[in-house]
C-alpha cells in the first residue's frame, strides 16, 4: 500500500507524501481498513507551520525502520489541524486527559472506532535522558498491548471517550452582572508577569483578547476617576512584546510565542490569526493612549501582511509562515551571527545595531550558539544614532530577503481571513490607509460570494465546498461583516451578518443556550460521523488560542443589539451569556473573549451616528473620526442625508447633533 497524501489539498499532508509511512487521510476508508485488518490506528495531527511536527517527521516518519513498524502494525492517518479543527479539538481533549498536555504534533493511538486509548505529543525516535520514551519502544509496546490486552485497551478507550464527551460542552450557567467583569479583571491581574509583562510563565503566549479587555477596564477606571493599574498591565505587556524577539524587528509582525519569560527567543512561525488579534490590540492601545510605538508596531504588522501574506489579485490572506526552511535549522532564516551582520553593515551601523539588538559573538540559539535573535535591548544612545539604526535595519532586511524564505501556506481559511479583514478595517481607519480597507472589503466580498451557502453556512476554505458548517467560520465572518458595515455604512454588510446569524440560530444554536461548534447537518463530515467524538457536538468557550466561537458569537449579538435596537438580539445575548456565565468565572484569562461580551452586556455602550452626503466633506471626516476614537464598547452608524450631522449616545442618553469634526471631537472628549 502506498502513501495516499500526494493528492490532498493540505500543504501539511502533501509535505509527508514522500515519507515511507503508508499514510491515509482522515476518511471512512482508513477506519474500515483498521477494522478489516484488526489493527490500531496511529493518528498524527499537525500543521505545516509546526516546528516540532517537522522534527518528528524528520526523526521518525522518514526513518525506514520506524516506517516498517508502523506499516506492519498500524493503520496510519495524518490530519492537518488547520483543515480539520473539529477533529483536532476533540482528540486534543482525549490526549490531554491521558497525558496532562496537548499541542502539536498530536500523536494518538485509536481503536478502529476512533476512540483514543493512548497518546502524547512529540516522541523522540529513541529514549532520551529527560525521561521521554522513544517512539520505537512506544510503537512496539502499543502494538503488543493491542494484540494481547484487548480488554484493557477497550476499557481505557471507553473511559477516555466518556471524559471527552462530557467536557466538550463547556457551558455552565450562572448569573450575569458587573461582578463577572471585575472578578475576571482581578483574576487576569493575578496572572500578570510584573517583571516582563504578559501572563504566566514560559512558554509565554500573547493574549490579545485579555489586552483588549484590560484596555476597557483602563478606560472605565479613568473615566470614573479610579485606579490606573490596568495601564501597567497593558503597557508592560505591549512594550515587552514590541521590544522582544517575539516581534520581527526587520519585517514586521509577530512570531507565535516566546520560549522564555522575557519575550526574547520565539518559536519563529508566524500565524495570521495571532497577527490579526495583535494588530487590533496595538491599534486599540494607540487609539486610547497615543503611544507612537504602538502605531509603529501596528504599521509593521499591516506591512508584513501586505508584503508576504496578502493575495491582492484574488482577495485573500495566507495562513502562516514556517519557522524553518529545512529540517533542523531552527529559525536560521530569522537569526544572525555577528559575522553575518558585519558583512552587511558599515562599522558605524554595526556598532549601533549591536548595542540596540544585543548582537554578540554568542547569541541565544542553542542549536547554533553564534546565532542571535534580534531583540530591542536598549534605545540608540542619542538622536544622531536613530538614522544610523534605520539604515542598519534596512540593510539587514535586504540581506534577509536574499535568503531562501520559509514556506508560506496560502490556504485561505474563512475564519482567519475574516479576522484579518476585520483588523485591516480598523487599521485602515486608525492609520488612515485606505488601501487596507480596499483589500479587507475585497476579501469579505469573496467570502460572501465563494464561501456562503444559505443552507449550509460558511465553508471552511475559500474555493472549496467542504468542509462547511463550522461555527467559527460563521461567527468570524459575521463579526467582520459588521466591521465592514461600520466602516462603509453600506447596509448590505449588516444584512449579510444578520443572515449568517440567522443560520447559526437554526444550525448551531442549542435551545438550552449556547452554540455548537459544528452544524447539526454536518456532524458526519468526512464520512466518519459514527465516531463518537465527532458525533458529539461541542460548545467551546475557551480561547485556545484563537477567540472562542461562542465568545465571538456573543460579541456579534451585542453589536447587533447596539446597531439595530432589535430586542431579539438582546434576548439572544442574555441567553448566550447566561449559558456560560458560570464558566466565565473560572476561565478568566482563557475566556477573555467571553468576558469582553459580558462587558458589553453590563456596561454602557457608545453609539455614534453620522449622517450626511457621501464623498469628501464634514460628514466623511466625522465618520473617520468616529472610527478612530477609542471607546471600549462602541458602534458607528453612517447614514446618507443632505446635511452633515453627528450624535453620540451613551447608554440611553444622547447628545444634540453637531455638524463639524471639531464639534464631534469636543463632544467625544467630554
Amino acid at each position: 500500500m502506498s502513501n495516499q497524501l500526494a493528492t490532498q489539498n493540505s500543504a501539511y499532508l502533501k509535505s509527508a507524501a514522500h515519507q515511507p509511512v503508508h499514510w491515509m487521510p482522515w476518511d471512512a476508508a482508513a477506519f474500515d481498513r483498521a477494522r478489516a485488518e484488526r489493527k490500531p490506528i496511529l493518528l498524527d495531527i499537525g500543521a505545516v507551520w509546526c516546528h516540532w511536527c517537522h522534527v518528528m517527521d524528520g526523526e521518525s516518519y522518514e526513518d525506514p525502520a520506524i516506517a516498517e513498524l508502523l506499516n506492519r502494525d498500524f493503520v496510519c492517518i495524518k490530519v492537518d489541524r488547520d483543515e480539520r479543527p473539529d477533529v483536532d479539538s476533540r482528540y486534543q481533549r482525549a490526549v490531554q486527559a491521558l497525558s496532562g498536555q496537548g499541542g502539536w504534533p498530536l500523536t494518538a493511538f485509536l481503536t478502529s472506532d476512533g476512540e483514543v486509548f493512548f497518546g502524547g505529543t512529540y516522541f523522540p525516535p529513541d529514549n532520551n535522558p529527560y525521561g521521554r520514551p522513544g517512539f520505537r519502544r512506544v510503537l512496539m509496546e502499543i502494538a503488543r498491548t493491542f494484540r494481547e490486552e484487548s480488554e484493557r485497551v477497550t476499557a481505557n478507550a471507553r473511559a477516555i471517550r466518556e471524559h471527552v464527551v462530557q467536557t466538550l460542552n463547556e457551558a455552565k450557567a450562572g448569573a450575569v452582572g458587573a461582578d463577572l467583569v471585575s472578578g475576571a479583571a482581578d483574576q487576569i491581574a493575578g496572572l500578570f508577569d510584573v517583571r516582563y509583562g504578559g501572563f504566566g510563565t514560559a512558554p509565554k503566549f500573547p493574549h490579545p483578547a485579555a489586552i483588549e479587555f484590560m484596555l476597557a477596564r483602563l478606560y472605565d477606571s479613568r473615566a470614573g476617576g479610579g485606579l490606573e493599574w490596568p495601564r501597567d498591565i497593558v503597557e508592560k505587556t505591549l512594550n515587552g512584546m514590541a521590544r522582544g524577539g517575539v516581534r520581527d524587528h526587520l519585517g514586521g509582525g509577530f512570531h507565535r510565542y516566546s520560549v522564555d519569560d522575557g519575550w526574547i527567543v520565539p518559536h519563529f512561525e508566524k500565524m495570521s490569526y495571532d497577527n490579526s488579534e495583535l494588530l487590533r490590540a496595538y491599534l486599540s492601545a494607540y487609539q486610547q493612549l497615543g503611544t507612537p510605538l504602538y502605531k509603529e508596531v501596528a504599521t509593521g504588522i499591516a506591512d508584513w501582511m501586505l508584503a508576504v501574506m496578502a493575495d491582492r489579485i484574488h482577495g485573500s490572506f495566507a495562513t502562516s509562515q514556517d519557522a524553518d526552511v529545512t529540517f533542523g535549522d531552527d529559525g536560521d532564516y530569522w537569526t544572525w551571527t555577528l559575522e553575518e551582520c558585519t558583512a552587511e553593515l558599515t562599522a558605524e551601523e554595526r556598532a549601533v545595531a549591536a548595542r540596540v539588538f544585543d548582537i554578540q559573538e554568542t547569541g541565544e540559539m542553542h542549536h547554533n550558539p553564534k546565532k542571535n535573535v534580534l531583540w530591542w535591548k536598549q534605545d540608540p544612545a542619542g538622536d544622531d544614532e536613530w538614522p544610523i539604526l534605520r539604515r542598519a535595519i534596512k540593510q539587514l532586511k535586504a540581506a534577509r530577503d536574499r535568503r531562501k524564505a520559509p514556506f508560506v501556506d496560502r490556504t485561505p481559511y474563512v475564519n482567519w481571513n475574516a479576522m484579518m479583514a476585520g483588523a485591516f478595517l480598523q487599521a485602515g481607519a486608525v492609520l488612515d490607509r485606505p488601501e487596507l480597507n480596499e483589500l479587507a472589503l475585497q476579501v469579505l466580498e469573496r467570502i460572501w460570494k465563494e464561501a456562503w451557502d444559505v443552507g449550509g453556512g460558511m465553508s471552511h476554505v475559500l474555493g472549496r465546498p467542504e468542509p462547511r458548517g463550522m461555527l467559527d467560520d460563521n461567527v468570524q465572518a459575521a463579526a467582520a461583516f459588521l466591521d465592514a458595515y461600520e466602516a462603509t455604512g453600506d447596509r448590505r454588510w449588516l444584512e449579510r451578518a444578520l443572515e449568517v446569524m440567522a443560520y447559526c440560530e437554526t444550525a448551531h444554536a442549542d435551545p438550552a443556550g449556547g452554540y455548537f461548534d459544528i452544524a447539526a447537518t454536518n456532524a458526519a463530515a468526512g464520512g466518519t460521523g459514527d465516531i463518537a467524538y465527532l458525533a458529539t457536538r461541542a460548545k467551546p468557550v475557551q480561547d485556545a488560542p484563537t477567540p472562542s466561537p461562542n465568545g465571538v458569537a456573543a460579541l456579534v449579538l451585542a453589536r447587533l443589539w447596539a446597531l439595530t435596537d432589535d430586542r431579539q438580539w438582546r434576548e439572544r445575548l442574555d441567553r448566550q451569556l447566561g449559558t456560560f456565565a458560570g464558566s466565565a468565572r473560572a476561565l478568566s484569562l482563557y475566556g477573555a473573549t467571553l468576558v469582553r461580551s459580558v462587558d458589553w452586556a453590563v456596561h454602557p455602550v457608545t453609539r455614534i451616528e453620522v449622517a450626511g452626503p457621501r464623498g469628501d466633506g464634514p460628514a466623511c471626516a466625522m465618520h473617520l473620526l468616529a472610527l478612530q476614537t477609542y471607546r471600549p464598547r462602541k458602534v458607528v452608524i453612517r447614514k446618507i442625508a443632505d446635511a452633515p450631522a453627528a450624535t453620540v449616545c451613551v447608554d440611553t442618553t444622547c447628545s444634540l447633533p453637531v455638524a463639524t469634526p471639531e464639534q464631534l471631537a469636543a463632544l467625544l472628549a467630554q
